[in-house]
């Protein structure tokens, strides 16, 4: 049944005006609003409230028609108030709920023709400056509804129908419900006193009046923003499949390379929808349940608390990796196992985290695990020696991107891209380095620069002195214009000698790219004598065996990677290129042409991650896992799509395949170009982001740091489905639903 949720709304208030003696039999109406849509949900007519279900709420549009639902009650018709309910919501978007009743203290105003001055200031922050009287009309006609617009219209939330009843209107039915009461509350308190001191009743004063009511019309406002500033959310209909996993799995014989992209994602409608959240006020979830979820950690994740207490004595912040920072408290894991983790209490949970990214078949997968172990049993895990996977690690890599002439093992993406930068500065001679600002390089001193957040510069920069960074530029995201600006400016201090992007947008999409964004970059490189560095710390084998560069047709002078090079073994990270470029890395005390770069590390290309690495990619090539992955995240975003049309949440869910993002903040968003709003709400955003993750969390997902999630082999339809059941508990949730 479509809007179930709304029509529940419209049941529930009636059932709790009914219980506290202000609905009679089936006098009055009461409407809500469906979120995104032109519509609202509205009792039918002459229908008692009492018996009422939600297939019997009507379902009517903004003209005032009935918009019939097969799934609904038959025969049953819309109030014949309708008119007046449509004319309310067209007239005020803050507007979510309403009530129509003939109560009786407030009746007995209506027949007096007395509008109710403020009496206090609670009247005049939840009802308005005063409660009006409306002119009378006959019941269900035009006229009524044309003078209710005109008098709602004021921004006041109660006011009373000549000769008819009361009409009270509220942000959410909570509220609407709320006002009416308060409304009935006032009513006696007029009546009250025009009884007993005719002439003589008092008003606040006009300052103490007008500051309520400004707190008031703050507050409508505020809420009113997510209607306004809402754009309409991708709409899914109930009966379409989800698109699944099995449409990928394929026979080794058939293995083909395909990518983990079915279809590249609409960024510019996108990033329409990501402004539309990042303008709105945020939608969290409701104390209760916020509540629920600190209940969850306290009671059901005591050993986790219990080791990470601990931990805070030893460790720096009590754990030693940024993706382990969770709200409230750390999860300590006991054990991983494809698509689920296990916690030391026992709590199972779906893992979206999978490692950061790396583990695209899945966590511990035993195919890899087996025959990494027996290397190990010959060799240990490190020699300081040549091994024979180095050259069958860097062979792999070359196979299936064979833009990647030559390859270096290196200890982490970090070192990796410290060593590409040092290299295009070595190759090239020239010092300045270009970044995408809001992208995340690593940690090394020359790209801790614009971090997070676009236009930042060095604000995450402690402990880093300005000379480390003095060659570092940053350019706002999908802007080709500023950076070719700060390629014509970098000539003049002795040329660029590299840019480097993340392929498909900063922190692994968050800010997604147009198709043809990597092109104009390479193009602009070549304008410019710099080279063209691809971050593809997480992107790599991840997108599909020829990385975003084969998807995209794009081939980067550098590489960068880390994660899946070793399927999430320890040691993962290297930079490979054409050789030319990487003659720069050469063996040996003195290098080659003088131009040989500083490289180093002990445990680099040990054993241990050159055979991960090497077996995980070959399994990777044998079973399709990039594909399947990408299917996983094209069900799980359709899904998550379905589920914010469902409940009319403001939340944006897309994918780039396997890299599924979940936006309910979008904190990510914010920039240095409204440093205003940066300061004013990144607090809060980053908040909500956290408590989001921690209600994921608790029921039973695990996610990098609420907003994002990476698929892997291992999430067949049934996990997934899993999955969105859970999501689907969460939205029911959030505040407003």
């Amino acid at each position: 049944m479509k809007h179930l949720m709304s029509r529940r709304h419209v049941v529930e208030m009636c059932r709790t005006m009914l219980e506290r003696g202000y609905l009679k039999a089936t006098e009055g109406n009461v409407s809500v609003r469906i979120p995104g849509h032109q519509l609202y949900a509205v009792t039918p007519s002459n229908y008692d409230y009492d018996k009422m279900r939600a297939e019997d709420v009507c379902i009517v549009d903004f003209q005032g028609k009935h918009v019939p639902d097969p799934d609904g009650a038959g025969g049953l018709v819309p109030s014949i108030e309708c008119g007046m309910h449509a004319n309310i919501y067209r007239e005020r978007p803050d507007v979510n709920a309403i009530v129509h009743t003939h109560q009786p203290y407030a009746s007995a105003l209506a027949f007096l023709r007395k509008p109710i001055p403020a009496l206090t200031d609670e009247q005049v922050r939840f009802l308005g400056k005063e409660v009006a009287i409306i002119d009378y009309a006959p019941s269900g006609t035009g006229f009524l509804a044309k003078n209710v617009q005109k008098k709602v219209a004021s921004g006041d939330n109660a006011f009373i129908i000549a000769n008819h009843g009361v009409v009270a209107v509220g942000t959410d039915p909570t509220r609407a419900v709320f006002n009416m009461a308060l409304l009935e509350k006032v009513s006696i308190a007029y009546l009250m006193a025009l009884t007993t001191e005719a002439g003589k009743v008092y008003t606040i004063p006009n300052t103490i009046r007008e500051i309520a009511f400004g707190k008031l019309k703050k507050d409508e406002k505020r809420i009113a923003s997510q209607i306004v500033d809402a754009v309409e959310p991708i709409r899914v209909p109930e009966d379409e499949e989800l698109p699944s996993v099995k449409e990928a799995d394929i026979s080794p014989a058939e293995t083909t390379h395909g990518y983990m992209i079915s279809e590249y994602l609409d960024v510019p409608d996108t990033m329409r929808r990501l402004k539309a959240l990042v303008a709105q006020p945020i939608r969290g979830l409701r104390h209760d349940a916020l509540l629920d979820v600190l209940s969850y950690f306290e009671t059901k994740c005591t050993a986790s608390k219990e080791i990470t207490d601990r931990a805070k004595k030893r460790i720096p912040g009590g754990v030693q990796h940024n993706l382990a920072f969770n709200y409230p408290f750390p999860l300590a894991v006991d054990k991983a196992e494809g698509a689920h983790l296990t916690d030391r209490d026992g709590n199972v949970y779906i893992d979206f985290l999978q490692a950061g990214g790396p583990t695209i078949l899945g966590s511990n997968y035993g195919p890899v695990n087996e025959q990494v172990a027996e290397v190990i049993k010959q060799s240990g895990p490190v020699t300081g020696l040549f091994h024979e996977y180095e050259l069958k690690l860097a062979e792999s890599i070359n196979r299936y991107m064979p833009h990647i002439e030559m390859y270096r093992s290196l200890g982490s993406g970090t070192e990796a891209v410290m060593a590409a930068v040092r290299a295009a500065r070595a190759k090239t001679g020239k010092k300045m380095v270009i970044k995408v600002g809001g992208a995340y390089h690593g940690w090394s001193d020359t790209v801790v620069y614009g971090l997070r957040v676009p236009g930042t510069f060095r604000m995450n920069a402690k402990g880093i002195p300005w000379g480390a960074t003095e060659r570092t530029r940053e350019t706002f995201p999908h802007d080709l214009g500023t950076l070719k600006r700060k390629l014509t400016e970098n000539r003049l201090r002795g040329g660029t000698a590299a840019v480097i992007v993340e392929p498909f947008g900063p922190e692994s999409g968050t800010r997604p790219v147009p198709h043809g964004y990597n092109a104009a970059v390479r193009k602009l490189c070549d304008e410019f004598g710099a080279l063209l560095i691809f971050d593809e710390v997480v992107t790599g084998f991840r997108t599909g065996m020829g990385g975003a560069a084969g998807y995209f047709g794009v081939k980067p002078d550098l590489t960068v990677f880390g994660k899946a090079v070793s399927g999430g073994y320890p040691m993962a990270g290297g930079v490979g290129g054409s050789a030319e470029v990487m003659s720069v890395f050469g063996s040996g005390l003195d290098g080659k042409s003088g131009a040989h770069i500083q490289v180093g590390g002990t445990l680099s290309a040990n054993p241990l991650s050159c055979a991960a690495g090497y077996f995980a990619i070959e399994e990777m090539a044998r079973t399709n896992a990039p594909v399947i992955a990408g299917k996983a995240g094209d069900r799980l975003t359709r899904g998550l799509q379905k589920l914010i049309d469902k409940y009319g949440l403001p939340y944006v869910a897309y994918n780039q395949g396997s890299i599924v993002h979940l936006e309910c903040s979008g904190v990510m968003l914010l920039s240095m170009r409204d440093p205003i709003k940066l300061l004013k709400e990144n607090k809060k955003r980053k908040t909500l982001m956290e408590q989001m993750g921690a209600a994921y969390a608790a029921h039973g997902i695990i996610t990098l740091a609420g907003s994002r999630m990476y698929t892997s082999m291992a999430d067949t339809d049934e996990v997934i489905d899993d999955a969105l059941t859970r999501f689907d508990q969460v939205f029911a949730q959030v505040e407003g639903v």
